[in-house]
């Protein structure tokens, strides 16, 4: 890892900073809107995880990669702000991918709506299951750092993540089944 010193010095500079942000910003960006649904406040959430991380990085132990840290950090985050009085429940509303290359309109949009019901069906999961999900199939996160991350055992880790891979099957045949008729 690029920032493997990182964990060694109390005090970094702003340019290692911006370094951090902008390795794993956007990381961090979608992992607090996979988790809140709502655009303003995962990117609350993110300044507030780098603020957090440049004044704690001495704390960093080294147990885990840096962006399992700074997903904790997330996480820790997006729990305390579910317990404040301002959260409510919001649906997934504008999160489109940009698509790149020069594919045509009428593909782009087909792409898009494909990529928006998987998220929709993503977003029905359970938290918990839809947790390990994103964490496994988007971040290629391991298991065990998973399950540090989650402070739950591998085992759970697992089982969750067998759990949400059914439920996405279900949901995938319900879908192809209103489809064909």
């Amino acid at each position: 890892m690029a920032y493997e010193y990182m964990k060694h010095v109390s005090d970094i500079p702003a340019a290692s900073l911006q370094d951090l942000m902008t390795e794993h910003g956007q990381d961090v960006w979608n992992y607090a809107f996979l988790l809140t649904k709502n655009r303003h406040v995962a990117d609350d959430i993110a300044q507030d995880v780098f603020l957090q991380a440049f004044l704690h990085i001495a704390s960093f132990r080294g147990q885990s990669s840096l962006k399992t840290w700074l997903f904790s950090i997330t996480r820790n985050r997006v729990y305390n702000y579910k317990k404040s009085a301002f959260f409510r429940k919001v649906t997934l509303i504008d999160y489109i991918t940009r698509l790149s290359g020069t594919s045509s309109a009428e593909e782009q949009y087909m792409l898009r709506t494909y990529t928006d019901s998987i998220w929709q069906l993503v977003l029905k999961l359970p938290p918990k299951y839809r947790e390990v999900l994103i964490l496994d199939a988007k971040y290629d996160m391991p298991l065990t750092e998973i399950a540090l991350l989650l402070q739950v055992s591998i085992g759970t880790v697992k089982s969750r993540l067998h759990r949400a891979r059914s439920k996405m099957k279900e949901y995938l045949e319900e879908v192809e089944q209103h489809e064909r008729q």
